[in-house]
């Protein structure tokens, strides 16, 4: 493997598991495989959990490895419209960012870490990757985007999840000359070859809800759309496992009771990494029914396909969604806000000849171009450019060679 010498990365994160999303796990996926080729690497992130590990407003700053990548939790004091307020996060930036060779890697959105920012007195090598924009929250938005245009100019570059993602996105129209895209990466192993645990728990899945299984994982919020996929449920048989926590739990709770299929869903919440590839291993299909932008790429797609679980997504107008699965390719895709037609993709699975098994090994093979290692690497050409701009800029004619 190449090593990276004299190099650090700080990735500026929002949360980082054991908080779980599509952000958290493409930015631990990421900084650990960059460590493992051989950068320092640290994360700085908000501490989301009290001592007892409790999601908690109110936490400590605490310090942490996560084998070779250095994370930083900072505390919070309390939360607003989305905005943790987190004291110390510049100051302990503008330190470690003083050793050369240092460059910033920011997730957006990210009200906490775009803020810490502009309080910097210098200006470091950025890298921002944009995995959506605001969509619903207005004052956020509109209250955010100075600190946003501000930051944004001063970045060397802006990276999108899917070339689909940039087209639809007039904030991002500002910045086309800094624009490319690098998709989210994920390690495949453990789905793809499941742990003697998770196999168990598949069986016991299908054990205790038969064979018939729909999935959903993700955030019981509003853009997960997960309405859709409890009423798809009283159309078709089976059982509908979801995975996640959220604030429309006790909202989509009462939905299904509305329509009689309460009996048919079971509500896992928070999971280990055995029960979540158990229960990719165990479904008939991932049902992905996200319906607006602010789901940029969907990550969890990949989990599913590499476990052999083809995916029903929906069409979101210039997003990734589509395009990570393709309809007909390695899943299928319906029009969003559409119950019946997410109902009758799921008829056709159990129906149609042939069809679902041609969907899995189309599946497999689309999830290995998510590898890990190749993200990382096309990360490293990308803070290459970076870095070799910021030393011309500065005069010097020899670039730095990081690969």
């Amino acid at each position: 493997m190449p090593k990276i010498p004299n190099y650090r990365i700080i990735h500026l994160s929002k949360y980082y598991p054991p908080d779980r999303g599509g952000i958290e796990t493409h930015v631990q996926t990421l900084a650990q495989t960059q460590a493992a080729l051989g950068a320092e690497v640290h994360v700085f992130c908000v501490n989301a959990f009290d001592k007892q590990g409790r999601l908690s407003t109110r936490t400590k700053t605490v310090n942490e490895l996560d084998g070779e990548v250095r994370v930083k939790r900072f505390g919070r004091l309390f939360s607003f419209a989305r905005f943790d307020v987190c004291p110390g996060i510049s100051r302990n930036l503008y330190q470690l960012a003083r050793k050369p060779n240092t460059l910033l890697h920011l997730h957006t959105p990210n009200p906490t870490m775009l803020i810490a920012l502009t309080m910097l007195n210098r200006r470091l090598p950025l890298v921002i990757t944009h995995h959506s924009d605001v969509i619903k929250q207005r004052i956020l938005k509109y209250g955010l985007r100075p600190f946003e245009h501000l930051v944004y100019r001063q970045s060397s570059r802006i990276l999108t999840t899917s070339l689909q993602y940039i087209q639809g996105s007039k904030f991002l129209d500002f910045y086309r000359p800094k624009l490319s895209d690098l998709p989210l990466g994920l390690n495949l192993s453990s789905y793809i070859r499941p742990t003697q645990k998770a196999v168990a728990i598949s069986h016991s899945f299908k054990e205790k809800y038969g064979e018939l299984i729909w999935l959903a994982v993700g955030r019981l919020v509003y853009y997960k759309a997960l309405h859709i996929a409890i009423e798809a449920l009283s159309l078709v048989p089976g059982t509908l496992i979801i995975i996640g926590v959220g604030s429309l739990e006790q909202q989509l709770k009462a939905l299904a009771k509305k329509l009689g299929v309460d009996n048919r869903i079971v509500w896992l919440g928070h999971v280990s990494e055995d029960e979540l590839v158990g229960a990719y291993h165990a479904a008939t299909s991932l049902w992905f029914p996200s319906n607006v932008r602010s789901e940029g790429f969907g990550l969890v797609q990949v989990e599913a396909m590499a476990s052999g679980c083809p995916v029903i997504n929906a069409n979101i107008p210039c997003s990734g969604v589509p395009w990570v699965s393709r309809h007909e390719q390695e899943g299928l895709t319906v029009p969003i806000n559409d119950a019946g037609a997410l109902a009758g993709a799921a008829k056709r699975l159990l129906s149609e000849p042939g069809l679902r098994n041609r969907l899995v090994m189309a599946s497999r093979k689309r999830a290995a171009y998510f590898n890990h290692i190749t993200m990382a690497q096309r990360s490293f050409e990308v803070y290459e450019e970076v870095l070799s701009q910021q030393w011309n800029y500065r005069g010097i004619t020899k670039p730095v060679n990081l690969l």
